[in-house]
């Protein structure tokens, strides 16, 4: 089981049953779709899809909670990814500071110049306005 053949196995479904066009979508081939859905049925020991010859016809009754399944399982992957892309991207982004003129000038020039040498892949941002504007 691996997930190949989950993604296999939705983009089927999502292509109305249709496995030349679920390999076209997955840039991989036919035959390939198609061995992969079969062993994921050995596997499970049911099948996913009811047969007529080699063309799918319908999603059965235990492929549809496989289809649920694999649906939870690859948005989970999803949720896996952003959490690595988020924390191995700590140090990038954009910071915005709001202040007057007088901290921009006399007060920020030092703490700016060590927090672009810590972290230089970090944008800053520098907005200057009278105190009320900075309130806002």
């Amino acid at each position: 089981m691996n997930l190949h053949q989950f993604r296999f196995v939705q983009e089927a479904a999502r292509r109305n049953l249709n496995l030349t066009e679920a390999a076209k979508a997955l840039h991989t081939s036919q035959p390939g779709v198609s061995k992969a859905i079969i062993e994921l049925e050995e596997e499970l020991g049911i099948d996913i899809f009811m047969r007529h010859g080699k063309r799918l016809k319908r999603i059965t009754e235990p492929g549809q909670h496989v289809l649920d399944s694999i649906a939870i399982i690859l948005r989970e992957i999803g949720n896996l990814k952003r959490i690595g892309e988020q924390y191995s991207a700590q140090d990038t982004g954009t910071l915005s500071i709001a202040t007057t003129h007088t901290q921009a000038r006399y007060v920020l020039p030092p703490p700016v110049a060590r927090l672009r040498e810590q972290y230089p892949k970090v944008n800053i941002s520098l907005h200057q306005g009278a105190p009320d504007q900075v309130a806002r």
